[in-house]
């Protein structure tokens, strides 16, 4: 004030831009330097120039333009500042912007259209049908309900129990199950489930998600509520119950299951029954590989020189559809090979392989007294009537009686085997080889779970115990 002879008031103002200003020019040196050192160091790996890298940052990105026209005009509107250069620049800018965002819209109508188009010739094109031919071998669906079995996040195995269940037939049938596809479906009922056989249905059941169910094979009644139903696999009677009273049906000696356990055994049921049918030429080749690695004499004696693929394949399945196993495969080969050389009629071959298989045979229904086998035989009348009556076809051989007498001899087989049953022991018919296996058809559809040996399957060290004999009277 005393030296430029100002007022306080002018003083304050001149020294406050001063400072201000000074402090500006301090900073926009460093910051130059800095932004330099930023963009040298983020395009150190960039191939392209330097020209080329700073236009692509700002006209990739519209959104940094418009910010920078705003910037830009906020400033060029400021008083003493200068104000043609500054919105000048926000025009170039939001030029720029706008340009930019008009061909982004042109980039993104042009990519629909490219996908109309596509589309449209998508459709032109011939359909693939050979999508609609591929048929899974064995397949699960279930309603939406029965979706959490296979949720692990909500505690679901069921994926889980089916590797199992594919391990255990392997082990006791000795086949191999390919992998099980499981499929919703909101057609069916949501608490319902089918299993289907390359596209048909073959089984289905019903199942309550959070409940138990309960059976009793003596037939006694639930002592608490539950939902009266009957078991899908052995059409025994049986109770939903609720988590809650488990533990007091346990102790009244009632078996209960859950839902995934269930279902795991309707399958595993229904896999052996169909066991067979999901045999084919691509597995019998599988299992033959296997055999080769430790047996290939027999297997190179016997395939293709004595029989084909298709000879062996049905031969296993026979005794699949038996529920013979056939996990003593070298054995079963080494039978095919003898009997071969003799004749190639599959009932012939079926026949010496199961009497190789004696052993085997018996062992599934000896029961707990490993040495003794009870069955129902046949009168000796009654097997010659059957003997005289069978006609050999293409098909193989069968019995055929007149319908009364069938019907007659079905029905005091059923009695008979019942009472088998009712005893608790397995339902086994014995007969002589000559009518064992048409005396087998004639059963067959009636009674699938009978199984009908001849005396030549008896294993040496095994006592037949007969407990009934069916007649003709």
């Amino acid at each position: 004030m005393v030296q430029k002879n100002m007022s306080f008031l002018q003083a304050l103002q001149t020294y406050t831009l001063l400072t201000i200003g000074e402090g500006l020019v301090a900073q926009i040196p460093a910051l130059l330097i800095s932004t330099a050192t930023g963009i040298l160091v983020t395009r150190a790996t960039s191939d392209a120039s330097f020209g080329k890298d700073l236009s692509s940052q700002f006209l990739n990105f519209p959104k940094v333009l418009i910010v920078a026209t705003f910037i830009l005009f906020m400033i060029g509107i400021v008083p003493a500042m200068p104000n043609v250069l500054f919105l000048s620049l926000a025009g170039t800018t939001g030029y720029l912007a706008y340009s930019m965002i008009q061909a982004e819209r042109k980039k993104t109508v042009s990519k629909q259209e490219k996908v109309a188009r596509e589309s449209r010739e998508q459709k032109k094109e011939p359909e693939n049908v050979s999508t609609f031919f591929q048929v899974d071998t064995l397949e699960i669906e279930i309603g939406y309900n029965l979706i959490l079995l296979t949720d692990e996040g909500q505690g679901g195995d069921l994926l889980h129990r089916l590797a199992a269940v594919r391990r255990q037939c392997a082990g006791e049938m000795g086949i191999y199950v390919r992998p099980i596809r499981i499929r919703d479906n909101l057609q069916l009922n949501p608490n319902a489930y089918s299993f289907k056989l390359r596209g048909i249905e073959i089984a289905a059941g019903e199942l309550m998600p959070g409940q138990f169910l309960a059976m009793d094979p003596l037939g006694q009644e639930l002592n608490v509520k539950g939902t009266p139903t009957t078991e899908p696999t052995f059409g025994l009677p049986a109770w939903w119950v609720s988590a809650e009273d488990r533990d007091q049906v346990e102790m009244n000696g009632f078996t209960v299951v859950d839902c995934a356990t269930v279902l795991v055994t309707h399958l595993t049921e229904v896999v052996k029954r169909h066991a067979h049918e999901l045999l084919g030429r691509q597995e019998v080749k599988e299992l033959l590989d296997v055999v080769k690695e430790k047996n290939s004499v027999v297997v190179e004696e016997l395939v293709p020189d004595l029989m084909t693929m298709g000879e062996v394949q049905k031969i296993l399945q026979n005794l699949l559809k038996e529920r013979v196993p056939i996990r003593d495969l070298a054995g079963i080969l080494e039978a095919l090979a003898d009997g071969a050389r003799i004749s190639k009629d599959p009932d012939y071959l079926t026949e010496c392989t199961r009497q190789a298989l004696s052993r085997t045979i018996c062992s599934q229904y000896t029961g707990t007294d490993s040495s003794k086998i009870a069955v129902v035989t046949l009168h000796p009348r009654l097997e010659q009537s059957v003997a005289d009556s069978i006609e050999q076809t293409q098909m193989g051989s069968y019995p055929v009686l007149e319908p009364q007498v069938a019907r007659q001899v079905l029905n005091k087989l059923k009695e008979t085997v019942d009472n088998l049953t009712l005893r608790g022991f397995p339902p086994v018919v014995l007969c002589s080889s000559k009518v064992r296996l048409p005396f087998r058809r004639l059963t067959e559809r009636f009674l699938p779970n009978l199984a009908v040996l001849s005396m030549n399957e008896i294993a040496p060290n095994v006592e037949v115990e007969a407990i009934g004999t069916v007649t003709l009277d």
